[in-house]
């Protein structure tokens, strides 16, 4: 009997502080209209107090805190998933491991791939309670990223980069999701081996310098509507009678903004299924929607996006039976994959106790003026800061939601140590 392996626990965390993206719109004297395309409504926005460290560990600690010391040892396996790291050298993973209290004899390393190195996490996490190398043992995926927008001086004119930043500020977004991956698959049993992957090498986006990003949007959308219909083809060769219509209940795609997704959903309906517009649209609000509900209020989460639309999924769709779940994870560069698991009602009620919504909903909102400080203030936290020490009381309303939630923070940066503290 095949060993099953999968998603034991997840949980995500959407940061201490959200921006309402239609407000920003409108400060930014965006076009509206256009924005109405994006599908989004909030966006976290991280404090210069947090990084890809502290949104792991905060959204991986509810999950363990709820396991004995003997389970907890039995995570051999320990995967940082981001493309927002802070050394060229040494593994973000390193520091998780130490302030979630792991056991020493653990595997941990960083995986950096675009947008699809959470999925890359998780795939090879579950590769590694099939193999059976270890029974009984646990993965730990962390898939952990954020959009950090700064000026480059204190005098730098932020009316000056509306355009510049045009669409890519308001689905920006920071959070991150964490994975308990084993042999008790209770939240999402992966469909072994019903995985079609597919990638090229294409200059859609890139990160050429530490803190700044390149590219062309138009291409990266076409690359991702190419990479969508090629690798669920390739899902369906190796699923015998597959199809994109009927074979999954609900389906999770990487969610750079509602807006591509429901393209991309559009695309595969019209060539896979032959759909006319008003079936194409009912079965987005019906099997897409509830993938978007945590997406439209973090933003784009870069290598944790897909999760976070898998955790959404399950979170907010019906289950009443067994659902199988399509989904589909698309890093820039290029590489996709379109793999297929299982969630039940069981999984959505421990999915349930973490209280997700209430977190999102306890953040602190920021006005445009606090934002714009932010913006000014986040150089101080650029790749290479070698000595830093932060304030959380920079804005008192945040810090309230840090203390209510007793979350890690950032206290220093110590010739290039970061040093982090619980909030009491």
């Amino acid at each position: 009997m095949t060993t099953p392996a999968g998603i034991e626990l997840m949980n995500f965390f959407g940061g201490l502080a959200y921006l309402d993206v239609r407000k920003l719109a409108e400060h930014r004297e965006l076009d509206t209209t256009r924005f109405e395309n994006l599908l989004m409504k909030q966006k976290a926005v991280a404090m210069p107090y947090e990084d890809p460290i502290t949104l792991g560990i905060n959204a991986a600690k509810p999950i363990l805190d709820r396991m004995s010391e003997a389970e907890k040892d039995r995570i051999e396996l320990l995967v940082t998933c981001t493309e927002s790291a802070f050394d060229f050298g040494k593994s973000l993973s390193t520091y998780m491991h130490d302030y979630l209290g792991l056991n020493r004899n653990c595997r941990l390393f960083e995986l950096k791939n675009a947008c699809y190195s959470g999925v890359a996490g998780l795939q090879m996490a579950c590769n590694f309670i099939l193999s059976q190398t270890s029974p009984g043992a646990r993965a730990l995926v962390i898939a952990t990223d954020l959009s950090r927008f700064a000026v480059e001086t204190e005098t730098q004119d932020i009316e000056g980069l509306k355009g510049e930043w045009s669409f890519s500020e308001p689905s920006g977004g920071s959070g991150a999701v964490a994975m308990l991956v084993s042999e008790q698959p209770y939240v999402f049993r992966i469909d072994p081996g019903a995985s079609g992957y597919y990638g090229y090498e294409v200059m859609d986006a890139c990160r050429p310098m530490p803190d700044g990003d390149a590219g062309d949007a138009d291409l990266s959308l076409l690359s991702y509507l190419d990479c969508c219909e090629n690798a669920f083809l390739e899902y369906q060769k190796r699923v015998a009678d597959s199809d994109y219509a009927t074979t999954f209940g609900y389906l999770a795609f990487h969610a750079p903004f509602g807006g591509m997704v429901k393209g991309a959903h559009r695309k595969m309906m019209r060539t896979m299924v032959k759909a006319q517009p008003p079936e194409i649209e009912a079965d987005f609000k019906r099997r897409v929607m509830p993938s978007l509900t945590y997406c439209q209020r973090v933003g784009n989460i870069l290598g944790a996006t897909t999760a976070l639309s898998l955790v959404s999924t399950i979170d907010n769709a019906d289950f009443e039976s067994p659902q199988r779940i399509g989904c589909f994870s698309y890093g820039s560069g290029c590489c996709s994959e379109f793999f297929s698991g299982v969630a039940t009602q069981e999984g959505q009620a421990l999915l349930a106790s973490f209280e997700m919504e209430r977190q999102l909903d306890e953040r602190y909102e920021l006005d445009m003026e606090e934002y714009d400080m932010l913006l000014r203030g986040n150089a101080a936290v650029r790749f290479g800061t070698s000595n830093v020490i932060l304030d959380p009381d920079l804005l008192p309303g945040v810090r309230q939601v840090l203390e209510r939630s007793n979350r890690l923070y950032l206290k220093e940066i110590r010739d290039y140590h970061r040093i982090y503290e619980w909030a009491t």
